[in-house]
């Protein structure tokens, strides 16, 4: 039985690269990321026959951002397909958007703090405030948690501080930005490996070409699980 704390992104470029690295991996990954990049390339599709027919869980990474009645029904249209997580960016009026749209549905909403590929000089080049990021990050965090949702995404270098705060309590930390020993960190630039992550509060880490840009993804993410704590 697979570990659900591994979530694998099909970050390939259609639904058909997504089944067949799906199928690669068969019985040792059952929890799977599906973005923006498959979108356009069947994506939904993919993750209604993963769901349907082969008993998977689905993260659905879209990152929604737009005024609230926007997101709201693109939320609820969202809610049908049986979806685990998805992704929305951590500002309050999108997510008390998101959850009323996910009202009634069993689909969480992850709020987006600051992403895993940018740094300080990043978010200068995008006026966004002054600061240190894990303390920006903790305080989006708190701002989403507040506002209602069910989890926050963050790099696994803030899991730990955000896990400490009181609003934290219950909710869930899911950390892409996580590479194994010995991984090239490709465009990630605030990262930690799969136990670090773990051991410092996140509940699922998501790990995407390590495992299938490997020679053998099964055995690559069977490694994955095998340094988790």
């Amino acid at each position: 039985m697979s570990d659900d704390r591994l979530i694998v992104a099909l970050d390939v470029p259609n639904a058909v690269a997504g089944f067949e690295l799906a199928q690669t991996l068969g019985d040792s990954v059952g929890f799977y990321k599906i973005g923006l990049g498959m979108l356009t390339g069947g994506g939904l599709g993919l993750a209604n026959e993963l769901i349907q027919d082969h008993g998977k869980r689905i993260f659905l990474d879209m990152k929604l951002f737009d005024i609230g009645a926007t997101v709201e029904a693109a939320v609820r249209g969202l809610a049908q397909f049986d979806l685990d997580f998805l992704t929305v960016h951590g500002d309050p009026h999108v997510v008390r958007a998101a959850m009323e749209g996910a009202s009634g549905s069993g689909m969480k909403i992850l709020a987006v703090t600051i992403l895993t590929s940018l740094d300080r000089t990043d978010l200068d080049a995008s006026l966004i405030q002054a600061g240190d990021i894990p303390d920006l990050v903790a305080t989006r965090a708190g701002r989403a948690f507040d506002a209602g949702a069910d989890g926050v995404i963050a790099s696994p270098q803030e899991a730990a501080l955000i896990r400490a705060l009181p609003e934290a309590t219950g909710k869930l930390i899911v950390t892409p930005g996580v590479r194994p020993q010995g991984a090239a960190l490709g465009d990630q630039k605030r990262v930690a490996t799969p136990a670090q992550a773990i051991a410092d509060g996140a509940d699922h880490i998501v790990v995407g070409r390590p495992i299938w840009q490997a020679r053998d993804p099964a055995a690559a993410a069977r490694a994955v699980l095998a340094e988790l704590p």
